[in-house]
């Protein structure tokens, strides 16, 4: 390791859908952080790591933040805010537009009182003008106090490299945190739940992916090494949106489930036999209870 080796934490924060997890994907070269067109898609603080010859980046995609509407709401709001002081460079995603709606106001108001460096990145160039990207740097700029303003798009890589080289720049010289070949913190079970929630939310209804949480029961290599039996359960909050999940004579659940299963083999690099099955526990949004069952402990953040 060189001697000037540099490190440190950067959070991704951002209203829903500006394309955290598209960038954090795009940065590490990998997917793990799931992606979708609709709110609430990120639930927890999903930690990857960047590494080349210059240091480390360790990046913290967190849910997106708005106002909280129930108990996991307010889960998803903590895990995002809390990262805010705690770590050497916030990076706050935006479209290119010059409207500023009351979630950017509310995110605004937070980094008044935030002591980290604070890069404003505005995504999704790729379907703006330049001239719409110098407007909505124009209407951003004064805001907040923003130590570097970068446009990008995390879809198609355009100036991610720039950005990347731009946060070294910020960094403390500091220790690798993580071995070189590490890409995340998280267990192979969470990102298999995230993969078959993500494929639910592509393919269901407006209303009803908020509702759902996956929980893995069982994932296990078979003796021979080739093949991974996971067994996992679509936990909803209504007897109707049950049967929506299930789908006619059982094709949505099927489509789900084959949808994940492909990128469940490419994560682990080795054949999958997915089962997966379907459970209705009301209201589980709001008990405190069930919300640490399904992964979403308040005590963790």
């Amino acid at each position: 390791m060189k001697n000037n080796f540099k490190s440190g934490f950067v959070t991704i924060i951002g209203r829903p859908n500006v394309g955290k997890s598209t960038l954090m994907n795009r940065l590490i070269g990998q997917k793990i952080a799931i992606t979708s067109s609709k709110a609430q898609t990120t639930r927890n603080r999903i930690q990857t790591v960047y590494t080349n010859e210059e240091g480390q980046i360790v990046f913290l995609d967190t849910p997106g933040i708005n106002q909280a509407k129930n108990k996991l709401g307010d889960y998803m709001l903590m895990a995002a805010e809390r990262t805010l002081n705690e770590v050497d460079l916030v990076l706050w995603l935006v479209e290119p537009t010059t409207y500023i709606g009351a979630g950017e106001k509310y995110i605004i108001e937070k980094l008044a009182n935030v002591k980290t460096p604070v890069f404003l990145v505005i995504n999704k160039t790729d379907k703006a003008s330049e001239e719409e990207v110098l407007q909505s740097i124009v209407a951003y700029k004064d805001q907040v106090n923003f130590a570097e303003i970068i446009p990008v798009s995390a879809l198609k890589g355009d100036n991610t490299d720039d950005l990347v080289k731009t946060i070294f720049a910020y960094l403390p010289q500091g220790p690798m945190y993580y071995d070189e070949d590490t890409i995340t913190d998280q267990p192979e079970r969470q990102i298999v739940a995230e993969l078959i929630r993500e494929k639910a939310l592509r393919n269901l209804n407006q209303e009803i992916p908020h509702g759902i949480a996956v929980v893995i029961d069982r994932m296990k290599n078979r003796k021979k090494g080739d093949i991974v039996d996971i067994e996992a359960t679509i936990v909803c909050e209504r007897d109707s949106h049950k049967g929506i999940i299930i789908g006619k004579k059982g094709a949505m659940l099927k489509e789900i489930g084959s949808q994940a299963r492909v990128e469940m083999e490419n994560l682990l690099d080795t054949r999958v036999n997915l089962k997966l099955w379907v459970k209705v526990k009301k209201d589980w949004r709001d008990s405190d209870m069930l919300l640490k069952n399904y992964g979403f402990d308040k005590r963790d953040l």
